[in-house]
């Protein structure tokens, strides 16, 4: 059985793309509304349940949330790939702030991973609105992952690496 979002009440959330574009504890600058840093976010909720969802070629969607959740997982499996090789923590940094670097398709553009999933979007500062919302949640996924796929004393943690080489659901991570 598929791990779902909790983040199911859609009352005063914002939308883009129709992906609600929920709180985050970041430190990063960005559109994403600021949570409490004892809450659990959508970035907690993707960590955590990764490599139970990983394992799906399935996903059924319950909520808009779980579109996020399903953009996360596939973002966590890029960035496994990336640090696949990566053999302490410095080069895994470098590999994630490269990534980080790279452009973010919105749906309609060609490299989105997911066509179909979210709705194009409306207007230009739509497609702004989130392309700096998926650029900010991808930022602090990097940096939560990098505390889970290393250890304390910079070596690589094989229990989460081990999934870098996992399809999820049957999308081919180049």
């Amino acid at each position: 059985m598929v791990y779902h979002s909790s983040f199911v009440d859609e009352e005063g959330i914002t939308k883009a793309c129709g992906c609600p574009l929920l709180p985050l504890k970041s430190h990063i600058k960005g559109p994403a509304p600021i949570s409490e840093q004892d809450k659990t976010d959508i970035v907690d909720e993707a960590i955590t349940f990764f490599r139970a969802n990983v394992f799906f070629t399935n996903f059924d969607i319950k909520s808009p949330a779980d579109k996020l959740l399903i953009y996360l997982t596939f973002y966590i499996n890029v960035a496994l790939k990336r640090l696949e090789g990566c053999r302490t923590l410095a080069v895994g940094t470098k590999a994630i702030i490269n990534l980080g670097l790279e452009d973010i398709p919105v749906p309609g553009e060609t490299g989105f991973p997911f066509p179909g999933l979210f709705s194009l979007p409306q207007s230009q500062d739509e497609a702004d609105l989130f392309r700096n919302y998926l650029k900010q949640v991808r930022e602090e996924t990097s940096g939560r992952l990098l505390s889970v796929a290393y250890r304390a004393n910079g070596t690589p943690n094989k229990w989460w690496l081990a999934f870098a080489k996992r399809k999820f659901i049957n999308v081919v991570v180049l």
